[in-house]
C-alpha cells in the first residue's frame, strides 16, 4: 500500500485512487453465491446497496425485479458501477451514505464490504445510519467480516461486537457460513440477515 498516496478511507479521493490504479482486492466479480439464494427466495423488495462499488449486486436484483439503488461517494466507484450495471446504470447514484434519503421507504439494505471499509470509530454511526434507513420488519442482510486485525481496511469485527453494534435495532435472523468467499475474505465471513426491531 505503500504506492497510494491517499491514506483516508473516509474521502472519496482514497477510493478513486484504488479504482483508478484497479486496485480492488475486496471486488470478486460477479454477485455472490449466498445473495442469489436470497433472492431466489424472496419477494421483491425496495433495496439500497450503500458503497457498492462496481455493484455486481444490482444487476442482480433488478433483473429479479428488486427496487433497488446502489450508491458511493467515490466517482470512480459511480463510474465502474454504472459501466458493470449495464441497462440498470442509472439506479447507481453518487451519494454519501450518511446524507441520502429513500424516495420511498427501505425494505432491505444488502451488507458487503461496506461496514468493514470504515473505520472502527465510524461503526456506531454505521448501524445507527442503518436502524434510521429501515423500518420495523426491514432486513439489513448481507456478509459480515470477523478479523482482529488492527490495520485495514477491511477492518474486521468480532461477533461479540457486531451483536453490541447492532442488538439494540435488531434481531439476528440467519448466521450462516460462506463457501465461495474471495482471498481478502476467505474464512472470515459470514452471511447474516438482521431483522429491525
Amino acid at each position: 500500500m505503500s504506492e497510494f498516496s491517499q491514506r483516508d478511507p473516509l474521502t472519496p479521493a482514497f477510493w478513486d485512487e484504488r479504482f483508478a490504479r484497479r486496485f480492488t482486492p475486496w471486488d470478486r466479480g460477479v454477485a455472490p453465491q449466498a445473495l442469489r439464494a436470497f433472492v431466489a427466495t424472496q419477494e421483491p423488495r425496495t433495496a439500497l446497496i450503500p458503497g457498492c462499488g462496481t455493484a455486481h449486486e444490482l444487476a442482480l436484483l433488478a433483473g429479479a425485479g428488486w427496487d433497488v439503488t446502489a450508491i458511493d461517494f467515490s466517482p470512480a466507484a459511480v463510474a465502474a458501477g454504472k459501466a458493470a450495471a449495464g441497462v440498470h446504470a442509472h439506479r447507481v447514484v453518487q451519494a454519501d451514505f450518511f446524507r441520502w434519503q429513500p424516495a420511498q421507504p427501505l425494505q432491505l439494505i444488502y451488507e458487503q464490504a461496506f461496514l468493514c471499509a470504515m473505520p472502527r470509530v465510524m461503526w456506531p454511526q454505521v448501524a445507527a445510519r442503518w436502524a434510521q434507513l429501515l423500518p420495523a420488519g426491514a432486513l439489513l442482510a448481507g456478509y459480515f467480516y470477523f478479523d482482529d486485525a488492527l490495520k485495514g481496511p477491511p477492518f474486521g469485527i468480532d461477533r461479540a461486537a457486531l451483536d453490541a453494534l447492532l442488538g439494540v435495532n435488531f434481531i439476528c435472523a440467519a448466521d450462516d457460513a460462506v463457501s465461495d468467499s474471495i482471498a481478502v475474505f476467505a474464512g472470515k465471513e459470514r452471511w447474516m440477515a438482521w431483522r429491525r426491531r
